[in-house]
């Protein structure tokens, strides 16, 4: 079905012929060629009568004058938001997603790495993943360890692993036994539930019940905050080469520009912490992305789970003339085993 918003049936339809061959051949797009491939039903003269308005309206540009024209922002905007038919990858195509992550180590590092070679290479483009963030993990256990008769260790650990290990000294000399008392109380309180609803006082009340000193609470209370750092999440990322096969990006002192930008894990962040926030797929298009340096990428995002939490954001960045549906459709799919995979390291970890 054609959904153009604001353009009728006809103009839709012209639409999203354009944006689909000029995705297939990476060439601007004229009106008797469209109407020599497509049965639109409509005679060359009309259709290039069409296009002039679509141009006229903003959905279209013509590069050079004696061209054919290509899809502008808001025209890519239009078809992914109203006009693109959506894809779904096929049984075969999602086994072997699932069985190359199946394969990857328990490691969560290694797991997300494996994830973004695999997604770029499916792509042909950059793929790029958050690390899931410690606040949306489950609390484990914490370990407090004795070390000296004043210094020991905090470790707390979640259903993602260690998530924060910190040394502290006090100056009343510390007892194994009040440690493993004050760690068991604890672990009884807090098992299994999200780590950022366990609010710092009701921590400081845990120590109070424990009858520990007012230093070790203090100390516990720092590592349960460490554990839930508020920091930017790190960015794993893979298939950078991917671009030089893209025909936008042969001039190469574009591509070395693009390729310095999003070297930078702050840019990668900032391209999708919208939908970090959110929790929800995304599409950016072009100046979208809020730099003329990157106007000709566009980025697919979407997130990946544990259970009902959005632990991080699984994406694809490459030219604004990407399949969109397509992409979509990977992103999607490797999300889906992502995050089964995530689940079933965690019951492993578990038993």
């Amino acid at each position: 079905m054609i959904d153009g918003g604001g353009l009728d049936k006809r103009k839709a339809y012209i639409l999203a012929t354009v944006v689909y061959e000029y995705i297939a051949t990476a060439e601007p797009v004229g009106s008797q060629s469209l109407t020599q491939k497509y049965n639109l039903g409509i005679s060359s003269a009309t259709v290039r009568n069409e296009m002039a308005e679509l141009e006229a309206e903003g959905y279209l540009v013509q590069p050079h004058t004696s061209a054919g024209r290509i899809p502008s922002d808001v025209g890519y905007r239009t078809y992914v938001d109203r006009l693109m038919q959506p894809e779904e990858l096929s049984v075969t195509e999602r086994r072997r997603i699932h069985d190359e992550l199946s394969d990857a180590t328990r490691e969560l590092d290694a797991i997300i790495d494996s994830t973004t070679r695999l997604l770029g290479r499916l792509s042909n483009n950059l793929a790029f993943a958050t690390m899931p963030q410690q606040e949306a993990a489950r609390f484990k256990h914490v370990q407090l360890i004795w070390l000296t008769p004043h210094t020991g260790v905090a470790v707390v650990v979640t259903s993602l692993g260690v998530a924060a290990q910190s040394l502290f000294e006090l100056g009343a000399e510390l007892n194994a036994d009040d440690l493993t008392r004050f760690s068991n109380v604890l672990n009884a309180r807090f098992a299994n539930r999200l780590l950022g609803e366990i609010p710092e006082p009701e921590v400081a009340q845990a120590a109070r019940e424990a009858g520990v000193a007012d230093d070790l609470r203090n100390a516990v209370v720092a590592a349960f905050r460490s554990a839930r750092s508020h920091e930017q999440p790190t960015i794993a990322a893979s298939g950078a080469q991917n671009l030089l096969d893209q025909p936008e990006f042969q001039d190469l002192r574009k591509l070395r520009s693009i390729l310095r930008i999003v070297e930078e894990q702050k840019t990668l962040y900032q391209l999708v912490a919208d939908a970090v926030n959110s929790g929800v797929a995304s599409v950016k298009i072009g100046h979208e992305l809020g730099s003329e340096e990157l106007a000709d990428l566009s980025v697919v995002t979407v997130p990946y789970r544990f259970g009902s939490q959005a632990l991080g954001m699984l994406s694809i960045l490459g030219p604004r003339r990407m399949p969109y549906a397509r992409l979509l459709a990977l992103a999607s799919g490797t999300a889906d085993s992502l995050s089964q995979r995530l689940s079933d390291v965690e019951d492993l970890n578990a038993t």
